[in-house]
């Protein structure tokens, strides 16, 4: 039989960032239960501040009965002469039974122990408090704590706690609280609990008492209120959806409002006002052609017909706010832009003073810019000296995500050329998986030597990233480097840095770090991790030449016909496998026999002394060597019993297969 199940979980108000990084794990972890419990069913997930409700429209009432087969020892082992062993004894104390009860079946290899277990399945009521337990319990939000004389300890306080299949209140307790038929309203509504018969008038009671369960109706509402707002005041507010999320799991009747602040902040960049308004306050900046403007939205969570109040109280609480990150800016201005404190600051133990980082990343700035012909050498290395300048200002000490963002202000009101300003602002990109990248080669250089100073210090005193431990984000660095290389297609080879810069590195295993990289290429490559191998295998090095070839080897390897040029490929390989391909490996026409080997040479020559512009053109031009290949193969006897023939035609082989491996070492494609 199946009834509506409700299960709501009280507390005070959750923490929204701790619960939404939780978030996405809570309904797997309740459906796992349900599973392990044999009553997994489709339930929906509803949350407020200060409520969990797990809802369920249909629900087995109990478990289905099961039967269970238990297979023991071979019947001669388990019985000998008619009496039974320990094997036996011990079959039947698993199953429950006596040894007379025991049964016998032939599964094709004699006879063995049988039983076959009749199970009925339990009350679901019976199951439900110790699963909710072991659901809460289960939950992880970082910090939590304890209250009371409890000696558990959860994210917040308990309060109330309901368990209620249709009508009947489920008997249970949580954290001391015990199941009951009460629950809470809006708390500008009332501080005293209401009561409801069946898990229907829950959710009437709910609504009538000031909450949006829903935590998509309640997402709906802010936007609709959002947009009436814009169309009302002729202004774009900005959509910050984690902002969004966080303010939909922090109300349970939320109301948009705008407010507004002193004009006079609007000398702060528009970065650091936002910054405080989301932070602090969690309010939405608000635009006006594309520029902001004083103004802000709250999403308040009053039940009130005059909203008056809560504006000029949100309004009060912004200004000191405000006026602090102006004291900051003005003061940051004053002292101007240096990089003398720097040489106070320890960037990691064992690797100097955040100083003595950038004079290794002026290094690295200053090689790639030779490596990539960059004329601006000076203002690079000027550059890179100041970019970790603003860590010592007292805005970044307070904001520390503006890090890199208030340089680049700073470097502006100071007059420093347009190009070191940019770089400083874009050091840091990118910033995350789907983050914007550093607009030019410039702003690339300064941003790549930082990570590969990152990279090779960091490594060089023993901190490499183990499991999905990562806290210095040396993963991100790496597929940094590699997503710059690619989108500005900078001829750059990360083996040669390493092994030409690795003088200024004590310690620094290269192999290791390599092998690191390396990996991380086969996260950014949304291929056949074969066809990054075979790249890999060829033995290039160059970032920006990897992705080129791994383009253009990819299509092949997807299209329909590739098993058939694999087959002959491999063939390829097979034959020049004890070949020393480092060795001379003339050929010489005169020893041709057939038509077949000379047709092959023929073409093979015409594709090497073409000039092509491409790897695709490249590949597609040997890939058309598939016909000659496989008559090469099906009328030319390669083990001639002349060795100088048998040689001949070896080497003949072996010079394709080199041609192929300067772009993929194709035997290692596997489909």
């Amino acid at each position: 039989m199946l009834k509506p199940l409700l299960i709501e979980i009280g507390v005070e108000e959750l923490p929204a960032i701790p619960f939404l990084q939780e978030l996405p794990n809570i309904e797997k972890k309740w459906s796992d239960i349900l599973e392990k419990n044999r009553l997994l069913c489709n339930f929906e997930l509803f949350y407020t501040p200060r409520r969990l409700v797990l809802w369920h429209r249909e629900f087995a009432i109990k478990q289905e009965d099961s039967e269970i087969e238990n297979i023991g020892a071979p019947k001669n082992i388990a019985f000998k002469d008619g009496v039974a062993t320990g094997a036996a004894q011990s079959f039947a104390t698993k199953c429950g039974i006596s040894v007379d009860e025991i049964g016998f079946k032939d599964f094709g290899k004699g006879e063995v122990l049988y039983y076959k277990q009749q199970i009925s399945g339990i009350e679901a009521k019976k199951l439900l408090n110790t699963m909710v337990n072991e659901f809460v319990n289960s939950l992880n939000f970082g910090k939590s704590m304890r209250w009371g004389s409890r000696s558990d300890s959860f994210i917040r306080p308990i309060r109330f706690f309901s368990m209620m299949i249709d009508s009947e209140i489920i008997e249970g307790e949580l954290f001391g609280v015990k199941s009951a038929n009460i629950s809470y309203g809006h708390r500008m509504d009332s501080y005293e609990p209401f009561s409801f018969s069946n898990v229907g008038e829950y959710f009437c009671k709910l609504d009538k008492y000031g909450v949006v369960l829903y935590q998509d109706e309640r997402r709906k509402k802010i936007l609709e209120q959002l947009k009436n707002i814009e169309t009302k005041h002729n202004v774009q507010i900005e959509l910050d959806l984690e902002l969004l999320d966080e303010v939909v799991a922090i109300t349970e009747y939320p109301t948009a409002l705008l407010g507004k602040f002193d004009e006079e902040f609007l000398e702060l960049p528009p970065e650091v006002i936002v910054t405080s308004m989301k932070a602090n306050q969690r309010y939405f900046a608000v635009y006006k052609n594309e520029k902001l403007v004083n103004n802000f939205v709250v999403v308040s969570n009053a039940l009130t017909n005059d909203f008056g109040y809560i504006i000029s109280g949100n309004e009060k609480v912004l200004r000191p706010r405000l006026a602090d990150a102006m004291f900051f800016y003005r003061n940051d201005i004053k002292n101007g832009l240096s990089n003398k404190g720097l040489k106070k600051l320890v960037f990691v133990e064992g690797l100097g003073t955040v100083y003595h980082k950038c004079e290794r990343e002026a290094k690295i700035a200053l090689y790639l810019a030779q490596k990539l012909n960059l004329k601006e050498s000076e203002l690079l290395q000027k550059a890179v000296m100041l970019s970790k300048a603003d860590l010592m200002s007292e805005m970044v000490y307070e904001f520390t995500e503006l890090q890199g963002l208030m340089g680049y202000y700073y470097a502006k009101i100071a007059g420093e050329n347009e190009l070191v300003c940019l770089a400083l602002k874009e050091q840091y990109l990118p910033s995350g998986e789907n983050s914007e990248l550093p607009s030019n080669i410039f702003s690339s250089i300064v941003a790549m030597s930082n990570k590969i100073d990152n990279l090779m210090a960091l490594f060089s005193v023993g901190k490499i990233p183990t499991g999905s431990k990562d806290p210095f984000a040396l993963r991100r660095a790496a597929l940094g480097v590699v997503k710059i290389a690619i989108e500005h297609k900078l001829d750059i080879d990360f083996n040669s840095i390493i092994e030409d810069l690795k003088e200024n590195y004590k310690n620094l295993d290269t192999k290791v770090l390599l092998e690191f990289f390396n990996e991380r290429l086969f996260k950014i490559f949304s291929v056949n991790p074969t066809v990054l191998k075979a790249v890999l295998n060829s033995g290039e090095t160059n970032i920006y030449k990897i992705y080129q070839k791994v383009e253009a080897l990819n299509p092949i390897v997807e299209s329909d016909n590739f098993k058939d040029y694999s087959a002959t490929f491999k063939r390829v390989a097979n034959i020049v496998k004890d070949i020393d391909l480092s060795s001379n490996l003339s050929v010489n026409e005169t020893l041709f026999e057939q038509n077949e080997e000379k047709n092959l040479f023929i073409n093979f020559e015409n594709i090497k002394k073409s000039n092509f512009l491409t790897f695709d053109e490249e590949l597609e031009a040997l890939f058309s060597l598939k016909p000659e290949l496989d008559s090469f193969f099906d009328k030319v006897f390669v083990n001639h019993e002349d060795e100088k023939i048998k040689i001949n035609r070896k080497n003949l082989i072996a010079q394709i297969y080199l041609e192929f491996r300067n772009i993929a070492d194709i035997k290692e494609i596997t489909i």
